[in-house]
């Protein structure tokens, strides 16, 4: 019984008409705030960019707020491109963003300080609508559709370092492209305990993610990345 129990745990089986999460049993964790496609839990105040990892949300556990409130707090500045955009359709899908339709961008207010403050959370100033993701696939050549955990409207310059929510920042990236996205979420967070230990700077951290990701896993974990 206890293994069936969690089998349904991960899987959101019903009880009593309620999944076993809603239902308060043991296999919600305390805090969580909604259950992902692929059973594990996420504890985030927002419902904007919940489970984007984990194949999407396949359950709200608790209601989320429309917003972050402390997005306010938060001053990203301005909108810097790495290089001029100069496409907005014909993009070439591929496994590195097409540099013409997305160069990468970051945002001149989130520095070294804001990023590395204990305070600082990528969900205080995640903002991409599902209208941006659509526009990015229609770019692409994609239809503006639900993926799942298929495909993911990647920062290319990624929060943690300061990338910004705009258009010229994102680009559709495979989960199978290899290496593919969930490759690059182990760097996006390596990247930017890097910063923050001063073992690189901001700017040139920006610059490798934002032109060749894939060098910069290889500078911070001493090998090619395998996906």
């Amino acid at each position: 019984m206890r293994r069936v129990l969690v089998v349904c745990a991960l899987a959101g089986c019903a009880l009593g008409g309620l999944s076993l999460a809603s239902a308060g049993v043991r296999g919600a964790p305390p805090g969580a705030t909604a259950r992902c496609s692929d059973g594990t839990y996420s504890f985030s105040t927002t419902r904007s960019g919940t489970c984007s990892h984990h194949g999407g949300v396949a359950e709200w556990l608790t209601p989320a707020v429309s917003a972050p409130s402390s997005a306010a707090a938060v001053h990203v500045g301005s909108t810097i491109l790495l290089s001029p955009r100069t496409k907005t359709s014909g993009c070439t899908l591929g496994a590195e963003p097409d540099r013409r339709c997305s160069p990468g961008a970051y945002s001149s207010g989130l520095t070294k300080t804001v990023l590395c403050s204990s305070r600082f959370h990528t969900s205080s100033i995640r903002n991409v609508p599902e209208s941006e993701k659509h526009a990015v696939e229609q770019e692409y050549g994609l239809a503006p559709a639900s993926y799942g955990s298929a495909l993911e409207i990647d920062h290319i310059v990624s929060l943690e370092l300061g990338g910004s929510n705009d258009v010229a920042n994102l680009f559709p990236e495979k989960a199978d492209a290899h290496p593919g996205y969930r490759v690059k979420d182990t760097l996006e967070n390596a990247a930017h305990a890097w910063v923050c230990q001063r073992k690189i700077s901001l700017g040139v951290a920006q610059r490798k993610i934002g032109t060749d990701w894939e060098a910069l896993y290889k500078l911070v974990f001493g090998t090619a990345p395998v996906g």
